[in-house]
């Protein structure tokens, strides 16, 4: 098979605004809005701590995440500030811990109120996408016969608008790490308006990579072993999952950490794949040791040529947080881009 450059080219390009800059201490949002614009990139994912963030400066006073009033007027002045620059909002993001609270519990009951606010928010940001994390939420917390229908159930929530679900595999979630789970609950769910997020960093970051070892791999088997096993896994996603059902495919690569993470969560209870999706996670061709061409080849094998988004955490090396130009970071994103493209019309069996 073979891709022409040509095709590839027209690929729509987004960036995660909360993504660009220092992630313990990111610039305004305004800023950030300039450099991708100037850019070249077509629209950003638009944070919740986006939302909040901005919020504090428009409002004058820091907005409470569960007024919904205020963060739809957020919202909309984010939307005309994007609109200003030429960018649209291609998706909200992140919907987490939602799916699989047991009837009757305080986590199934905020997750339903969350649901209809960011609904809202969405509404008022001029974006037809949401993004759904799949869950870190302690198994024995979780009713797993609810997941497939509390996310079938969102799905007909956000149909009502016309609005769209992008289910992401976080590799640190207890029960949908890998592309696979998400691509299976999806199918279950049978929406039309489900579909999957895929991410380079996701899926290497789980199925190939680990920050608890001296490798920085996964040591259950060899280092050959390990890259066979992903290697089928990338061509199995390239023949199982529908062309269609891809909505987006997130880019980023991610650092060695500087000495192996505990196997622990934290004392915020993040996992170690989850401490390390915050901080360490740089643009392709930039530092980073995941093997993302392959991810980003196996994704266009399926005949995927929509949003391509980049999503980095670049805390440096060491994870403690860089001062970056961010005009220039932007652009090294757009060269990254085509860096990658570049790679993959070279596609062939």
């Amino acid at each position: 098979m073979s891709l022409e450059y040509t095709t590839l080219h027209s690929i729509p390009i987004s960036y995660a605004s909360c993504s660009l800059g220092n992630p313990l201490n990111p610039p305004p949002l305004l800023d950030r809005l300039d450099a991708i614009s100037k850019a070249g990139f077509l629209a950003i994912e638009l944070s919740f701590s986006d939302i909040l963030y901005f919020g504090s400066s428009h409002l004058g006073y820091e907005p409470d995440p569960k007024n919904y009033d205020e963060l739809c007027t957020v919202a909309a002045e984010i939307n005309k500030q994007c609109r200003k620059r030429n960018l649209g909002i291609m998706m909200l993001q992140p919907f987490s811990n939602f799916e699989g609270w047991p009837n009757g519990t305080d986590g199934r009951k905020d997750a339903f109120e969350r649901a209809k606010g960011w609904i809202r928010i969405m509404q008022a940001a001029g974006t037809d996408m949401l993004q759904v994390g799949s869950s870190d939420t302690p198994l024995e917390k979780l009713d797993r016969g609810k997941i497939v229908p509390d996310l079938r159930e969102l799905a007909d929530m956000l149909k009502e608008h016309g609005f769209k679900l992008a289910y992401e595999n976080w590799c640190w979630s207890t029960h949908a790490p890998n592309w696979l789970d998400v691509w299976n609950i999806v199918k279950e769910a049978d929406r039309p308006n489900a579909g999957l997020c895929l991410d380079t960093f996701q899926s290497a970051g789980g199925e190939w990579a680990d920050p608890t070892t001296s490798s920085g791999l996964l040591e259950d088997v060899t280092k050959d072993q390990v890259d066979k096993r992903f290697q089928e896994s990338l061509n199995s996603l390239s023949n199982t999952i529908s062309k269609d059902k891809i909505y987006l495919l997130q880019i980023s690569d991610a650092y060695r950490v500087p000495f192996p993470f505990t196997k622990d969560r934290d004392s915020s209870g993040l996992c170690p794949r989850g401490r390390w999706s915050h901080a360490f996670r740089p643009l392709p061709y930039n530092g980073g040791y995941l093997p993302v061409e392959d991810v980003v080849k196996a994704v266009l094998k399926t005949g995927f040529h929509s949003w391509f988004s980049y999503e980095v955490f670049d805390g440096g090396a060491s994870g403690d947080g860089k001062d970056t130009d961010i005009i220039a970071y932007a652009q090294t994103a757009k060269n990254a881009q085509s860096r990658i493209i570049a790679s993959a019309a070279s596609i062939s069996s």
